[in-house]
């Protein structure tokens, strides 16, 4: 019986292989019966995965769960070798943005994995074109649901040893800390509100404050050249002040000992420099009611008894003098002439 299903198998075999078109690779090759109707002109899309999971040529393309086509081909992009790229067959009159999504989902718990076309959730995809013949859906467009065995491990790893066994300990721990400090928590929490609403009150304030920040640091940004300048020549000052710390030290400390030794002078001659300023107050107020008349005096007593005035008069090396003479009441001679002077353009 054995041999008998053995040689029927072989025989059906070698009848598929006979009757297959030349370049047929197996049973991939073979169409399955129910896939989705293509039409008479479909157009081809490349979809690039990091990982395609189990999936398999003639997998369904479907678009909001309705199939739309199959997978033709899995390869390896060839530049890298690492990202896996999906030939997708779609049919012609299904339109998709030239920005569609794909992801490799599975039809049921252990169903077959197919792959969904999907529209962006921004709802751009008019503005972005439609997804034509040759477009290829990059890395960044793509993704996968969670495999059933990567959900059971991830609960595995909360069951075993996780997050459950520690809510016990996390619930005895915020209930020790939390017993007796009612009234403390109360007023942590009123003061959290309190925070909360200034923070809400002042919000066009603080608007304002980060946009001033961001516009300091574009300010800072377009400088960059002059503030690297300003740092690169601030190095040299600072060795500088490196080498000579010890010497501003000792300076310091010697304007300390000064400071306090003119603190001590002041504080014994307070009394007597009281008294001097107290004694002074009269001169500095007679010079004060002196007012415009001392500086007019200080004017004339460096130039007496040639002032400013007289200077007025002298022509060359002559002094041009004018008296009048008045007699007083009782003074009854006359006054004799005065002598002319000579002519020859002499003086005295």
């Amino acid at each position: 019986m054995r041999l008998r299903a053995l040689v029927v198998t072989v025989a059906l075999g070698v009848a598929v292989a006979g009757c297959a078109p030349s370049g047929f690779d197996g049973v991939h090759d073979l169409p399955l019966p129910g896939g989705a109707d293509v039409g008479e002109h479909p157009y081809r899309v490349t979809a690039q995965f990091r990982d395609v999971l189990d999936l398999v040529p003639h997998a369904a393309v479907k678009v909001n769960d309705v199939p739309v086509g199959r997978v033709e081909s899995i390869t390896l992009r060839g530049d890298d070798g690492w990202t896996a790229q999906a030939l997708l067959v779609v049919n012609g009159d299904v339109r998709l943005p030239a920005n569609a999504l794909a992801n490799i989902r599975q039809s049921s718990l252990l169903g077959e994995k197919f792959v969904e076309l999907a529209a962006p959730r921004e709802r751009r995809g008019e503005r972005a074109g439609r997804l034509t013949d040759g477009a290829v859906i990059p890395v960044a467009r793509t993704n996968r649901h969670p495999e059933v065995e990567e959900v059971f491990g991830a609960l595995s790893l909360l069951l075993n040893g996780g997050g459950i066994a520690q809510l016990r300990t996390i619930n005895r721990e915020l209930s020790s800390a939390l017993s007796g400090n009612e009234r403390q928590l109360r007023s942590f929490l009123s003061g959290v509100e309190t925070l909360v609403s200034d923070l809400d009150g002042r919000r066009s304030d603080i608007t304002e404050a980060l946009d001033g920040l961001n516009r300091l640091a574009s300010t800072l940004r377009g400088r960059q050249a002059q503030i690297t300048g300003a740092l690169n020549d601030l190095t040299p000052g600072l060795a500088e002040l490196s080498r000579q710390r010890d010497a501003l030290v000792t300076m310091l400390r010697s304007l300390d000992e000064l400071s306090g030794v003119a603190v001590d002078v002041i504080d014994r001659t307070r009394e007597d420099l009281v008294a001097d300023l107290k004694a002074l107050a009269p001169i500095l107020h007679r010079l004060a009611d002196a007012g415009q008349d001392l500086p007019e005096a200080l004017e004339i007593l460096p130039t007496f008894p040639f002032t400013d005035a007289v200077l007025d008069g002298v022509r060359g090396d002559y002094l041009n003098a004018f008296v009048e003479l008045v007699p007083s009441d009782d003074y009854t001679e006359p006054i004799p002439p005065l002598p002319v002077p000579p002519t020859d353009g002499g003086g005295s």
